[in-house]
């Protein structure tokens, strides 16, 4: 999908929403926090598994992903 190859879905993790890499950590969660003021690295900071680059292909998502 559009290159987003750090974007997952698997009924079984989070009942299939859309998560990085398999892990169950939601786009919406990512997106979420951006929205709300966190920079990447606070991000990356919380939550040690994610990788900037997983934060970006959130952002992408948001946007292209509903189309």
């Amino acid at each position: 999908m559009w290159g987003l190859d750090r974007i997952t879905f698997d009924r079984r993790i989070m009942a299939g929403q859309a998560c990085i890499r398999g892990m169950r950590i939601p786009v919406s969660l990512v997106v979420n926090l951006v929205a709300h003021g966190k920079q990447v690295d606070e991000i990356v900071e919380e939550y040690p598994d994610l990788e900037p680059e997983d934060i970006q292909q959130c952002l992408e998502y948001a946007v292209f992903g509903s189309r």
